[in-house]
């Protein structure tokens, strides 16, 4: 609390005692002029009123909650930042304003959510666990097309990874569609099964610096004609001669590294599929200032067991035929 709001407090709480004392005393003087028990001369309703002063033992009684007022804000804390003679602390432990004693509040109640969320996590597991258990003994090929595999698969990817990929698993803006045929690392079951538990972090650099506009206009045109797009050729003969820089990742055929056995995931940039769109703008923006999409890794969050159940289900959307 600020020195103001403190000797605010202070002169208030000091004032209003004082007051309270002056009136009481001012009272127990006959001003009416009319002797005790004498009439003061109203009467309603066949009523008289007498001239009746306060008991005595009332009036002590207000006299000692005075005293007892002052000896109590005198003694412990409660005027400002006054500690009190016994400097006792109150029971929030010092805490002087009220967004900290809010901020404590919720943190002893994200706290008490936390634990109860752990025991019913702990709970879940040990019912649940040995389900899961069973289903990840099995092959992921089989599991794949095992009716009870592939509901419990759906629904833990609804769960986790639907929020990112869709619930329909078709993907969008900067994540895979997983029912395609278009893989940055593979459709393995031991890959899919590996880019979950691990996850991935894409790379694709920024070429501005490199290309200038005049050469990421040309390099654009060369790379959406390789995915069979209409475009200007003179631009495009010009985006070719420069694409040995991309020639490491993308191949020199621009197949991506997954068709020369290249550990890098970068696309095919042949098949006209595109993860952050293929307008001429996207592939623009790709090349100027470059991507660093994240999948996250999911084997401390999910273990081992689930990861295994969802490669299962994400194998049986891409792979529909057994």
């Amino acid at each position: 609390m600020t020195d103001f709001w403190s000797w605010w407090i202070i002169i208030l709480t000091v004032f209003s005692i004082v007051a309270c004392f002056v009136i009481i005393t001012a009272n127990l003087k006959n001003y009416t002029h009319v002797e005790e028990g004498e009439s003061m001369g109203h009467e309603f309703d066949g009523i008289e009123e007498l001239n009746n002063p306060l008991p005595k033992w009332w009036t002590y009684l207000f006299y000692f909650i005075l005293v007892w007022s002052v000896g109590y804000l005198a003694l412990f804390p409660g005027l400002g930042n006054y500690e009190g003679l016994l400097g006792w602390k109150s029971s929030n432990q010092g805490i002087t304003t009220l967004a900290e004693s809010k901020a404590l509040s919720e943190k002893a109640k994200a706290e008490g959510l936390l634990v109860e969320l752990d025991q019913e996590m702990k709970t879940a597991d040990e019912v649940y666990g040995p389900v899961f258990k069973k289903l990840a003994d099995q092959p992921i090929l089989d599991l794949a097309y095992d009716e009870e595999g592939f509901k419990v698969g759906q629904r833990l990817y609804l769960q986790n990874c639907a929020l990112c990929h869709g619930s329909d698993a078709r993907g969008s803006e900067g994540f895979p569609n997983l029912r395609d045929n278009d893989w940055l690392y593979g459709d393995s079951p031991e890959t899919i099964k590996e880019t979950l538990l691990y996850g991935r972090k894409a790379a694709m650099p920024a070429w501005q610096a490199a290309l200038g506009d005049q050469g990421i206009e040309e390099m654009t045109a060369y790379v959406l004609k390789l995915a069979g797009r209409k475009v200007n050729d003179k631009l495009a003969d010009a985006g070719e001669a420069k694409f040995g820089m991309c020639a490491a990742c993308h191949g020199a055929d621009g197949k991506g590294s997954l068709a020369h056995n290249l550990p890098f995931g970068a696309p095919n940039l042949t098949d006209n599929i595109w993860l952050y769109g293929g307008s001429k703008k996207a592939v623009e923006d790709t090349l100027r200032y470059g991507r660093n999409g994240v999948m996250p890794a999911w084997k401390d969050v999910l273990g081992e067991d689930k990861v295994h159940v969802i490669s299962a289900y994400i194998y049986n959307i891409s792979h529909p035929d057994k």
